[in-house]
């Protein structure tokens, strides 16, 4: 899966001159907690990010001695330029969803803009990486939820997926992960059609170790 598939296309933005109170209700409004900032001419040009925590930290404290006025007429000389950071991650449209998830990890951001040839054509987002772990993991279908530690050897998926198709279980979803040490690795499958105790104990005959089992509908 790759970027472009489940970005936020035509994101919202604000230009560097924005007043931050602007920028901050308009975060509030649209229920984001990031906008690219374009150039004023050319909205396609993309010169900066703002989060909402760069906005509320530019921001008067409550505790402040100012009056309302005052306060007011603070912050509306202060513009989303004065706070927003120039020098911007990005990441392509074709890029892989894994790769701009790590990307967010390893420099501690919660969102990308998606740029093509330069110009801002969306943006993917921690909530937008959320959603699809969700998915991958059938959070909102029902099923057997199995996680379960298996042999780090050739073939190990292909005997587990045909033991479930063999008794009539659907496939809804299916993860590994890093298991205990490297001599093996941890399962997740989630499965239709197959009662909880049967496919428990039908993973077992093949020698796996169970670490949970459960029939959930909107679990993950």
């Amino acid at each position: 899966m790759l970027v472009y598939e489940r970005m936020s296309r035509n994101p919202i933005t604000v230009t560097a001159d924005t007043p931050i109170d602007e920028a901050l209700q308009l975060m509030r409004t649209s229920k984001v907690r990031r906008l690219p900032v374009v150039d004023k001419k050319d909205r396609h040009k993309l010169v900066g990010i703002v989060s909402e925590k760069d906005l509320l930290y530019a921001s008067p404290s409550p505790a402040t001695s100012l009056s309302i006025y005052e306060i007011h007429y603070l912050v509306s000389k202060i513009k989303v330029a004065d706070v927003m950071t120039k020098e911007v991650i990005t990441v392509g449209e074709y890029t892989p969803l894994e790769e701009a998830a790590r990307i967010m990890v390893d420099h501690k951001i919660g969102g990308l803009p998606v740029v093509r040839d330069g110009a801002l054509v969306g943006i993917i987002t921690e909530t937008d990486l959320f959603k699809i772990f969700l998915e991958l993991l059938g959070a909102k279908e029902e099923g057997v939820r199995i996680a379960m530690l298996v042999p780090e050897q050739s073939g190990i998926l292909a005997t587990i997926t045909r033991e479930i198709a063999d008794m009539g279980g659907n496939i809804i979803s299916l993860g590994t992960f890093l298991g205990e040490d490297p001599a093996n690795r941890l399962i997740t499958v989630k499965v239709a059609g197959v009662e909880e105790k049967k496919l428990v104990a039908s993973m077992e005959a093949l020698g796996m170790e169970i670490v949970d089992a459960r029939t959930c509908q909107r679990c993950a």
